[in-house]
């Protein structure tokens, strides 16, 4: 059997030419296009192929990252207060510092000047004009100006929240500046005896502080002492 000779045709030439112009071609398309995120398909990429922070925090779904596991507690060393809210019950201790009232605040404790507050739960917290604060109560600055017996000046007081004041206690008042008692004995709320019904013995103050004691049907002059809260 002769051999023969393989002649290529001009098409299967201009074929073959036009198939490697085409591949050639390709690969240097790709070699130059960057690829973009329209031209990834979605979750064709793993997430170990992506470079750490490479994805911004406003690309990824909300919900899509797990809850990190905290392996010690968080101190406040750890958190940035001014990232955090207000909490809702420190609103209203905001302004704790001005209340007019401490009823505003849970507790005085939290009001930065509870003591300057001028009520406590709806009383009255300080002394009125005509009184001064002397042992933990306030104590009227002068006598009264008419005289009663000893059970009218004690009902007199009551209506006025407070009650006579004890008898050294009134001694010790009329010590203070500008504290006078009046020239006659003024009552003071301590019973000394009883001898029959209705029949007792106060004991009175006078100006010169002498300490008596004389029958409550008398009449004497009198002050009332008014409790700071009233």
């Amino acid at each position: 059997m002769g051999q023969g000779v393989w002649r290529q045709s001009p098409a299967l030439v201009v074929a073959a030419i036009a198939l490697f112009v085409a591949l050639g071609g390709s690969v240097y398309a790709a070699k130059q296009a960057k690829l973009n995120g329209r031209a990834i398909r979605a979750k064709s990429l793993p997430g170990n192929r992506l470079k750490p922070r490479s994805v911004p925090a406003n690309r990824l779904k909300p919900g899509v990252l797990k809850a990190a596991r905290i392996s010690t507690p968080l101190t406040g060393y750890d958190i940035n207060e001014l990232t955090l809210g207000m909490v809702p019950s420190a609103a209203h201790a905001e302004h704790a510092d001005t209340a007019q009232s401490a009823t505003d605040a849970q507790t005085a404790l939290n009001a930065v000047n509870a003591i300057d507050a001028q009520t406590v739960n709806g009383h009255s917290a300080g002394c009125a004009v005509g009184t001064r604060f002397f042992a933990g109560a306030c104590w009227q600055s002068s006598p009264s100006a008419t005289t009663a017996t000893a059970p009218q000046a004690a009902a007199e007081c009551a209506t006025q929240g407070g009650t006579l004041p004890d008898a050294l206690q009134l001694v010790a008042f009329a010590k203070q500046p500008a504290i006078n008692l009046h020239e006659d004995e003024e009552w003071s709320g301590e019973v000394m005896n009883v001898s029959g019904p209705n029949v007792y013995s106060i004991v009175t103050v006078s100006a010169t502080a002498i300490v008596d004691f004389i029958l409550s049907s008398e009449t004497r002059h009198y002050r009332c002492v008014i409790p700071l809260v009233t």
